[in-house]
């Protein structure tokens, strides 16, 4: 379910052998959208956003069935002005890719390949997302 224009973008990474190369790279564009007015729930199954615009007075919402589980307590989560990135980590090690990021094979709209992260820019976005 999606409500106004989100832009959600995506891309991963898989290893049978290492947890930290095991991952999915997700963006939610929703511009202005402020630390107090947001809610992100994060399950093995589903990513849940919410959040404000205070600046277009708009709420955004998306959920996001995933096409296999991840790993809550070691995926990561970064709030910009612009948007809401995060790292997620897939919870079993498989060399294989996920065939999509959703369970619905149905074509969604908002969601589009992150070609930014499938290349060598990936080592850097982890990188600002994993400082503490």
């Amino acid at each position: 379910m999606v409500t106004d224009l989100i832009t959600v973008l995506w891309a991963q990474r898989s290893s049978s052998s290492d947890a930290e190369k095991n991952y999915v790279y997700l963006t939610i564009g929703v511009p202005d959208v402020s630390a107090k007015s947001l809610k992100l729930d994060l399950t093995p199954t589903k990513l849940t956003f919410t959040g404000t615009s205070d600046s277009k007075k708009t709420t955004y919402h998306v959920e996001l069935e995933f096409y296999e589980e991840i790993d809550p307590s070691s995926s990561k989560t970064h709030h910009t002005a612009a948007n809401i990135q995060m790292v997620l980590r897939k919870k079993d090690l498989k060399e294989e890719y996920w065939p999509r990021l959703l369970k619905d094979s149905k074509k969604a709209h908002f969601l589009r390949t992150d070609f930014d992260k499938v290349g060598f820019h990936h080592a850097k976005w982890i990188k600002i997302l994993t400082q503490d």
